[in-house]
């Protein structure tokens, strides 16, 4: 197998050297330290993403040092336990919401556009609203340790004691709506790359050619569109009984605070795999590399991801073993948590069969894999441990389970982290890292975490409980204790030194294209890696096509395949089918920008006004929110163009607009409201939970109990129903040129569906119903204020579409928003078909 190495060899070519210089000017950052603030070119937005999630990691690490600090000896007096409770909870929080997830969608946004061969990805502007909105979400939860006003409730945040602002105080309502803002971050960004995925394939990349961690980023994508929304409802419920007081988790009143460990663990345990997959994804790009041969065992792979994401939604009860849970539950789940092992090991195994068949390269990022793999492993097997319940109900909140979490984590998430950063830092840099100091890095972090970590498996069986911020001497686990913060300490030395590594890497010299001689696509990019990414977009015919493809890299510099230019001096993709990468279209992407910004720090005060109980400025900050969201879609998404198509390369032509399907536009709209209705579904779980554990849901007819009825609900159905077919009708009419009808259609569809708003607020409203006196009140108004809103949002969607088309910037022919606000009424009604029999028929149906 060949590998490139040599230098573009097209600058003697003046043609090529023309359309090189404007790739660069269409692709040009913005001038000045401010603007520079607003590029939302996929390598800006993914290096300032990582940067910040390694930021948060390092001080949640710090959190970490003081915890064992506190630790190492009985009866310490380091820090109080409310200091420690804090540093705990903010520990664990960072890691899993600031860190874990962040860093996985930032190396995701910065290296998926390369390894598809693609120049950006479909929403840059949407990846830069993810940032900033973590950024200040980031920001908001760990910057409250300094006022000692941190969360300390732990990461998990179980009520009833949190739900109670008496006893959480204010660090509750940092953590719920800080996390509430960038959960909303983390489910933007999946967005991004599912469609990015699905659309910004070169030609001939077929599904089943895809690099694998191209498959990875799609699996864990979805997982966050399924994992995250459950938790953001449980979040809307935990912030109405704290506010508000409507008693969901308060037993007194009809609540149950398990409905919250349903929800967040439907959550927790997938995020443990999210965690991990984009780790294996790394090693997956990795392994070929160094055994310098394709990987084995591609579709069984794939398989196995699919499995993995697929399972982990089917485990989550196992952190509840010891609730209380019937015998049945138990055994299933029981199950269901050692059968995921299964294609994790195909993973693993199809890994080793790679290097035991290829000529290994035992490089620094190989070796950190390696190690990654070993500690995961035993986190792997641990956790079959404790998938049985009966030895689950002895290890149960002790130090085994902090060891076996961080076996898993630490080995599937930091470590290999740390080994892609080995791999791809010559991609961004153009320079390597020193192999020495990188190999002593490996070895103070893969001795110090064992020695760290693995005694507390024994501290932990020997009845050490965790989240105490002391203990008493008599117990005997001082020697365990005090090796378990040494390691961490000498942890912590590693990390110290890959960060030296880091800081020394300016000074060194440039080094050699593709210095790895790896074979996929993201290493066309040479030393001086342009903004633009590839010179132009190939035509894929292999998984590693720089090595199985003669003259493939000398036809890539030279512009020999798609989109060589930039003629009109725009930001150009080319969108193609999602199963055979078919090329459709040439999208246009927006430049830089300030408004995902403000977009971000508008809605980002909604939050945090919120939290300080502020809520006249926080809707004032709701409408700037909503004001800058209108006005980036207005002058930034759906631009006609100057003309209908253009030549892409290689003979073909190609339109520079697209609706429907065949639009990322749309696909993006569907995703969404996927995860929109996600979160709908958990709401309704809650409702049938208590359904459940209630003799009698709904309650005896009593004043503020007594049901909505039947007769509003179907009428807000009804509605809401002929507000959905006015839609289509809009959107029909539009498409076959009848303007006039399609605007009066709309004009139409706004008020009928703004009257099946109120009609559905009028159910609970009529019925006098208290939601602070029972949990079926509150959960009634809950579902009713949930469709009424999506209604109201619906209604600007509408009248959105309405103003574009008055505007004259949606035509029969540009009508991607017509198509993209159907979509979401589509959702919108069978929300309201699900809350009508629901609140208005249940549990007269059966």
């Amino acid at each position: 197998m060949s590998s490139p190495t040599a230098t573009r060899s097209n600058q003697n070519d003046p043609l090529q050297a023309a359309q090189e210089e404007r790739l660069r000017r269409a692709w040009a950052p913005p001038r000045g330290f401010f603007f520079r603030w607003t590029d939302v070119n996929n390598s800006a937005i993914g290096v300032w993403y990582t940067v910040t999630a390694f930021g948060m990691m390092l001080f949640a690490g710090v959190l970490a040092l003081i915890i064992r600090a506190q630790l190492a000896v009985p009866n310490n007096d380091l820090v109080s336990a409310s200091t420690f409770n804090q540093l705990f909870t903010l520990h664990g929080s960072m890691m899993m919401f600031l860190f874990a997830v962040p860093m996985f969608e930032a190396v995701s946004i910065l290296i998926l556009p390369q390894l598809l061969g693609a120049r950006d990805l479909p929403f840059p502007r949407l990846s830069a609203f993810g940032y900033w909105s973590f950024l200040i979400g980031g920001l908001f939860v760990a910057g409250s340790i300094f006022f000692n006003a941190a969360p300390d409730g732990g990461w998990f945040m179980y009520p009833p004691l949190t739900t109670d602002p008496s006893l959480s105080g204010i660090g509750a309502d940092i953590w719920m709506l800080g996390l509430s803002f960038i959960e909303v971050a983390s489910i933007a960004a999946a967005i991004e790359l599912i469609v990015g995925v699905l659309k910004c394939r070169p030609p001939g990349m077929r599904l089943n050619l895809m690099p694998l961690y191209a498959w990875y980023i799609l699996v864990v994508a979805a997982m966050i569109l399924f994992a995250f929304p459950p938790l953001i409802a449980g979040d809307i419920l935990f912030e109405l009984e704290r506010l508000l007081d409507w008693p969901f988790f308060d037993a007194t009143r009809g609540g149950d605070p398990l409905l919250w460990q349903h929800l967040f663990w439907i959550f927790g345990h997938p995020e443990v795999y999210i965690i991990f997959l984009p780790s294996i994804a790394i090693f997956a790009m990795i392994v070929p590399t160094f055994a310098q041969r394709h990987l084995l065992g591609y579709p069984w792979i794939v398989l196995a991801a699919v499995g993995t994401g697929f399972l982990s939604f089917g485990l989550w009860v196992h952190h509840m073993f010891a609730t209380g849970l019937p015998n049945i539950s138990l055994g299933f789940f029981s199950a269901a948590s050692e059968a995921v092992a299964i294609p994790t090991a195909v993973q693993i195994f199809a890994f080793i069969a790679t290097l035991w068949a290829g000529r290994v390269i035992w490089s620094t990022p190989l070796l950190y894999g390696a190690g990654a793999l070993a500690i995961f492993v035993i986190g792997g097997l641990t956790g079959v441990m404790v998938a049985i319940a009966p030895f689950d109900w002895q290890a149960h909140d002790t130090y085994f389970i902090v060891a076996h979490l961080h076996y898993v984590l630490i080995g599937g998430s930091v470590i290999p982290l740390f080994g892609g950063l080995y791999y791809y830092w010559p991609l961004y840099t153009g320079k390597k890292l020193s192999d020495r100091l990188g190999r002593i890095a490996f070895w103070l972090m893969f001795v110090g975490f064992n020695v760290g970590f693995f005694p507390m498996h024994i501290s932990g069986l020997m009845g050490m409980p965790r989240r105490v911020y002391t203990y008493s001497d008599e117990i005997g686990l001082n020697i365990l204790n005090l090796l378990s913060t040494a390691g961490a300490y000498l942890f912590a030395l590693g990390v110290a030194v890959v960060v030296l590594d880091l800081c020394r890497s300016p000074r060194r010299p440039l080094g050699e294209r593709n210095p790895w001689k790896a074979g996929t696509l993201e290493w066309l990019s040479g030393p001086t890696m342009e903004n633009w990414g590839v010179r132009c977009v190939p035509r894929v015919e292999s998984r590693y096509p720089l090595w199985d493809e003669p003259g493939f890299v000398q036809n890539v510099d030279e512009g020999r395949y798609f989109l060589p230019d930039a003629e009109e001096g725009r930001r150009e993709l080319m969108i193609s089918s999602v199963l055979d990468a078919e090329p459709q279209q040439i999208a246009r992407v927006g430049g830089p920008s300030v408004k995902p910004m403000l977009a971000a720090v508008t809605l980002g005060s909604v939050f945090i006004l919120t939290t300080f109980h502020l809520y006249t400025a926080a809707f004032v900050s709701g409408l700037a929110a909503l004001a800058v969201i209108l006005w980036w879609l207005w002058t930034g998404t759906g631009i006609i163009p100057e003309k209908i198509e253009k030549p892409a390369g290689c003979g073909i032509i190609l339109p520079l607009y697209s609706s429907g399907p065949a639009s990322s536009g749309w696909w993006a709209m569907f995703i969404t409201m996927i995860a929109d209705a996600t979160a709908f579904v958990s709401l309704i779980f809650g409702y049938f939970f208590y359904w459940t554990v209630h003799t009698e849901f709904p309650p005896a007819a009593q004043p503020g109990l007594t049901g909505p009825g039947a007769f509003w609900p179907t009428l807000a159905l009804a509605l809401i129903a002929a507000g959905w077919a006015a839609t289509i009708t809009a959107r029909a009419s539009n498409a076959r040129g009848q303007i006039r009808r399609a605007r009066t259609a709309l004009s139409i569809a706004t008020v009928i569906t703004g009257a099946g708003a109120l009609a559905m607020l009028a159910g609970p409203w009529l019925a006098e119903l208290e939601p602070a006196l029972h949990v079926y009140p509150a959960i009634v108004w809950v579902l009713a204020i949930w469709v009424a809103a999506h209604a109201v949002l619906g209604i600007i969607m509408q009248l959105y579409a309405l103003a574009r088309s008055l505007a004259g910037r949606m035509t029969p022919v540009y009508d991607g928003d017509m198509r993209n606000i159907v979509v979401y009424h589509h959702f919108l009604v069978l929300s309201a078909l699900i809350t009508c029999i629901v609140i208005g028929y249940f549990p007269r149906l059966i």
